[in-house]
C-alpha cells in the first residue's frame, strides 16, 4: 500500500490520493521518510532497537522478570500476557490469542495511562468490552510492580526537588532540580502544547515525566549507536553500554530502496 500511494504522489495524482484513501493527510505524513533514498550505486540499510522502549523502562524500574525475558531473547508480548493471565503463551503455540492482550497492554500501559490508551491502540476492535480492558489494565499493574512504583518515585523525587528548592537524586543517576526562577507547586516543563503548534508550559506528573525520561534514554541509545555504525554495523546495537550494563538491546536491520517502517 505504502508503494501504491508513493508513487501516486510522485506522479502528483492528488485525485487518486483522495479517493483511494480515507485520510490522504495522513498518507502524506507518513511518507515523509520515504524521501531519504540512498544515492546511485550504494545500498540503504535501516537498523532499529526492538522494544526499545519496553526495554529501558524495565531498567530504569528494575522490573527483573521482563529484564530476564529480554536477556533470554524472549517475545515480551507472550511474556507480559502469561505474567498477567498465569498461563503459558507462545506466538504461534498454547494460548497464542492472548498475546494480542498482552501486546495492547505493553504498548498502552507502560506509563500509566489506562481504557482510553488502550482504545487508543485498537483495543475495542478486539472486541473487548470496557469491564474487560479495565481488567487488563489492572493485570498489567499488578505483574509490574517495580514500574508502578518507579512512577510514583519519580513523582515524589520531583515535588520533593520543587518543595525543598533543591537537586533530588532518584535511581539509575535520575535527577530533578529546582529551579529558583519558577516558584509554583505544580511540576511544569516546556514544549509544544497539547492544544496546538505554539510552544509554551505544559504540567506534568510522575508517569508522564516517566514517559519523558524513557524516551529520551532511547533517543540517547540510538544517538550512541549512530556515532558507531559506521564502522561496525547494526550488530553493534546490541552490545552493552558501560553506564547500562544491564540494559539488553537487540537490534534488527534491512535492505530497503527507501526509509520505511519494517513491515
Amino acid at each position: 500500500m505504502q508503494e501504491t500511494a508513493r508513487e501516486l504522489v510522485r506522479r502528483g495524482n492528488a485525485y487518486a490520493l483522495d479517493v483511494f484513501y480515507e485520510n490522504p493527510s495522513e498518507v502524506l505524513s507518513q511518507l515523509i521518510r520515504t524521501a531519504f533514498v540512498a544515492v546511485k550505486g550504494s545500498r540503504l540499510i535501516v537498523a532499529d532497537f526492538s522494544a526499545i522502549e519496553a526495554r529501558v523502562l524495565s531498567w530504569l524500574a528494575d522490573e527483573k522478570w521482563r529484564m530476564e525475558v529480554f536477556e533470554n531473547g524472549g517475545d515480551i508480548y507472550c511474556a507480559s500476557a502469561s505474567e498477567m493471565f498465569k498461563v503459558p503463551v507462545e506466538k504461534h503455540g498454547v494460548n497464542h490469542e492472548l498475546r494480542a492482550k498482552g501486546k495492547v497492554a505493553e504498548l498502552a500501559c507502560g506509563y500509566g495511562d489506562g481504557v482510553s490508551a488502550l482504545k487508543a491502540f485498537g483495543a475495542d476492535k478486539m472486541g473487548l468490552s470496557d469491564g474487560e480492558l479495565e481488567t487488563i489494565v489492572k493485570k498489567w499493574r499488578k505483574s509490574n510492580p517495580n514500574i508502578c512504583t518507579f512512577w510514583r518515585i519519580m513523582k515524589s523525587c520531583a515535588k520533593i526537588a520543587i518543595k525543598k528548592r533543591t537537586k533530588k537524586y532518584c535511581q539509575k543517576g535520575i535527577a530533578f532540580e529546582y529551579d529558583e526562577h519558577k516558584r509554583q507547586e505544580v511540576i511544569t516543563y516546556e514544549g509544544n502544547l497539547s492544544s496546538g503548534d505554539n510552544w509554551g508550559r505544559n504540567s506534568t506528573w510522575g508517569r508522564k515525566t516517566c514517559r519523558k525520561y524513557s524516551a529520551s534514554n532511547s533517543a540517547r541509545l540510538f544517538s550512541v549507536a549512530m556515532l558507531k555504525l559506521n564502522d561496525a554495523g547494526y550488530k553493534i546495537m546490541s552490545q552493552p553500554l558501560y553506564w547500562a550494563r544491564e540494559l539488553k538491546l537487540t537490534a534488527e536491520g534491512y535492505e530497503t530502496p527507501y526509509y520505511k517502517k519494517d513491515n
